[in-house]
């Protein structure tokens, strides 16, 4: 009878570490989680600014401020438009090839 009490009582102690050993396991995992769903929140809000960020910085009077003072670009006018017209030999050549001629080729639908 003693040999079985002293088996049971060792039984117990050896599953109530265990018992211990898994909850410590279970609440570090947990805190785990909970420190990389902070870090996901603080990602996706980080990206949302960015977002916002790249939206407002790509607007079309920001470029088109930025292009007239740092780059001293202008307005295409046809004041300042400049055509450039094919010499007439060049014009016949580009009509001959196959590339040119499939390109004044008029396609319907």
């Amino acid at each position: 009878m003693m040999r079985l009490n002293s088996v049971l009582l060792l039984a117990v102690i050896a599953s109530a570490m265990y018992l211990v050993q898994v909850q410590y396991q279970s609440r570090r995992l947990f805190v785990e989680v909970e420190k990389a769903q902070s870090l996901s929140r603080k990602l996706e809000i980080e990206r949302e600014r960015l977002e916002v960020d790249k939206r407002s910085q790509a607007t079309p009077l920001r470029i088109e401020k930025i292009a007239k003072e740092k780059l001293q670009m202008r307005s295409a006018t046809p004041a300042v438009t400049q055509y450039v017209k094919l010499p007439p030999e060049l014009a016949q050549d580009q009509a001959a090839s196959p590339v040119g001629a499939a390109s004044q080729q008029k396609v319907s639908p």
